[in-house]
C-alpha cells in the first residue's frame, strides 16, 4: 500500500527514518496551524576537556557578536542569541519559500566540574562559537605523604 506524503520542494533530500511517522503525528493534530510549526533549532555543541579547561564550539549561524550571550555560573553554561531577520527587500521581489529560523535560541548545559569564570574566554567567527572554560582550581586540596 502507497502511503501518500507532502511534497516539500525545497526540503533538503536526504533519509530521515522517523519522517513518515511525524507525518502521521501531524496528520492527528486537529489544528491546521500547528500542523505546520517548525521549532527553534538547537545550537549544536562539541565538547572537549583538558586537564587545564574545557573546549566549547558552538554553531550559531547567522548572528552578530553583539547578539550573543553567554554565562558561567559554576559548573552551569548558558548560551543564547538573537537571530535576526533581514529587511531589506528589492522591489518587485516575492517571497516563494522561508524556512530560516528568525527570534531566539538557547542552549544550557552542565559541565562535571565547577568553572572560573573570571578566566573564561568566547570567540565567535564564521558561524562559530568558540569557548575555552578553564576549570575552577581547588585552593584547600593538596596531596598529603603517608609516612
Amino acid at each position: 500500500m502507497t502511503v501518500p506524503t507532502r511534497f516539500h520542494p525545497f526540503k533538503t533530500a536526504r533519509f530521515e527514518p522517523m519522517t513518515s511517522f511525524d507525518d502521521l503525528f501531524r496528520s492527528l493534530i486537529a489544528r491546521p496551524a500547528l500542523r505546520d510549526l517548525d521549532m527553534a533549532p538547537d545550537i549544536r555543541l562539541d565538547v572537549n576537556e583538558n586537564d587545564a579547561s574545557f573546549s566549547v564550539k558552538a554553531e550559531i549561524p547567522g548572528v552578530e557578536k553583539s547578539d550573543i550571550e553567554v554565562s558561567v555560573e559554576g559548573n552551569q553554561v548558558s548560551i543564547g542569541a538573537e537571530v535576526k531577520r533581514e529587511t531589506k527587500k528589492k522591489e518587485g521581489d516575492k517571497e516563494i519559500c522561508t524556512e530560516r529560523y528568525y527570534g531566539r535560541v538557547y542552549r544550557a548545559f552542565t559541565l562535571p566540574s565547577d568553572l572560573d569564570g573570571s578566566k573564561a574566554e568566547a570567540h565567535y567567527e564564521n558561524g562559530v562559537l568558540t569557548l575555552t572554560l578553564p576549570k575552577k582550581t581547588n585552593g584547600s586540596s593538596r596531596k598529603i605523604a603517608v609516612n
